[in-house]
């Protein structure tokens, strides 16, 4: 069995559009630091980075994060030109699982309370992924399903190391 000083995980990007609830956001981050991702906070935050809920759910890993700041979803394509890009939404039928993605890649995922933008889903219609869930569901929390996105990056990663 691989331990976790043996394992190098791939780096890729997570985006966060407009996050409004702290203690997800701090989820995010500390779920960042641990699989090597970047976090991305992009448009109008619902709270400071630096409140007490964001730092608390990070714990002492704050200090450990790669976190970058863009005004909005436009300079964050901008900053990154070349970046693959897959936005999480519930008005898709991709699977998140059916994607091969690749380190370096951007998962996008809109905020808590309206998801992304309608214009961004329309605009990427080959890049939106969901996450199957049942109807009684709206969605999944935030730091829900960006752990299930990314942890399928991982795990595709790692199993292309053995191939």
């Amino acid at each position: 069995m691989t331990s976790r000083k043996d394992y190098t995980f791939p780096h890729f990007n997570i985006v966060l559009f407009e996050p409004e609830i702290p203690p997800n956001t701090g989820s995010v981050a500390r779920l960042a630091v641990g699989v090597g991702a970047s976090l991305h906070l992009v448009g109008k935050l619902g709270f400071r980075t630096d409140e007490r809920a964001v730092k608390r759910a990070g714990l002492d890993y704050w200090k450990d994060l790669d976190l970058h700041y863009h005004d909005s979803l436009e300079a964050l394509w901008a900053k990154y030109p070349n970046g693959r890009f897959f936005y999480a939404t519930t008005k898709t039928a991709r699977l998140y699982t059916d994607v091969s993605f690749k380190p370096g890649d951007f998962l996008v995922f809109g905020p808590e309370t309206r998801g992304l933008p309608a214009e961004v889903i329309a605009a990427n219609p080959g890049s939106t992924i969901t996450i199957p869930m049942t109807a009684v569901m709206r969605s999944l929390n935030l730091s829900n399903a960006v752990s299930v996105v990314s942890y399928e990056l991982v795990r595709q990663m790692r199993l292309s190391r053995f191939n």
